[in-house]
This record gives structure tokens, sequence and C-alpha cells, in this order.
């Protein structure tokens, strides 16, 4: 079975150049999960592994979700995979209708499994997590196609929350 690394590699998901990523911080390459997500098969092959994740690390989650707008596609594949309802976050709360951040039927004190496409220092996660946890829900885990490895982790970590990687850069700069 090809790896999702090599899987992401043939998708074109990897690009090299001068790139500014959502954290500010300028990059020598760019991890385009879009790529990924808008590939069924490819997609698919994430949500299966996500699922593998969970039971591998006994994750048991009432909730899948999803940071606008790269988790989303994710979450509702996982959502499908799992059979766990779906929540979506969005970057910050509307100021229309009913003025929400979070899209789904939200019970506090159920537990969300947060998936992302890409990680790099945490601070768009982090931010999902605190409107997640505002509402009373618990957030222990995210799990992350790809990790650049730039300090999601430990980020997240000080929020005493563990970040599980599918696949690391490190794994994806190799030849």
């Amino acid at each position: 079975m090809k790896s999702l690394a090599d899987a992401l590699k043939e998708c074109g998901a990897i690009k090299f150049g001068d790139f500014t990523l959502a954290s500010g911080k300028k990059s020598r390459y760019y991890v385009d999960i879009k790529k990924a997500s808008t590939n069924p098969g490819l997609l698919k092959l994430i949500a299966c592994r996500v699922s593998e994740i969970m039971k591998l690390h006994f994750i048991n989650a009432d909730y899948i979700g999803g940071v606008a707008l790269g988790g989303v596609p994710i979450a509702v594949s996982v959502s499908l995979e799992t059979g766990s309802p779906l929540l979506m976050i969005r970057k910050e709360a509307k100021d229309y209708g009913t003025k929400g951040q979070i899209v789904g039927d939200v019970i506090p004190g159920s537990k969300v499994v947060l998936v992302e496409d890409v990680t790099t220092t945490g601070g768009s996660v982090i931010k999902a997590i605190q409107a997640l946890r505002d509402e009373g829900l618990i957030i222990r885990h995210v799990i992350t196609v790809v990790d650049r490895e730039e300090g999601a982790s430990e980020t997240l970590a000080s929020a005493d929350v563990e970040l599980i990687p599918l696949v690391r850069m490190s794994e994806l700069l190799k030849k």
C-alpha cells in the first residue's frame, strides 16, 4: 500500500518556492492539502488513516471537529468514516444570524477530536480549541494530516492537547 507521504507528493501537494504561511512565517515550501482533500481517493485514504489512529490511540470522540476552511473536508470525511457527528469551527464568529462560531449541535461535556490539514505553529487550531472549550466541550487530541514541525506540538501541549500527525514534514522532504 502506498504511504500517505508518497500520495501527497504524487498529487502535487508539496510546492517549492517562496511562500508566506498563515502564521506569517516565510517558507521555501508549501503544503497544499487542498490538492489532497479535493481528490476523493486521497481524501478517503486520509479519513481511513485518521480512523485508524483514533482506534490505535483509544481516542473516543462524540464529535469530529474541523477548522474552516482546510480542516472541514477532512472532518466531513472522517465523520462519514467513523459515524461520529461533525462540528465545523469558523475562524471567527459571524456577526449575523445566530452569530455562532461553531456549526453543529453542541452538547457541553462532549469530547471532540479536531482534525486539521496542516499545522505549523498551532496558532489557528489553538483558537478553535478555545472556542470549543468556551462551549463546554472537551478537546484532548488534534490529528493533523501534515505537521510542519515548527512548534504546533509544543503549543498544543501547553493547552493539554496532544498533536498526532499522519505525516511529518521531515518525511515529505525526504527524496
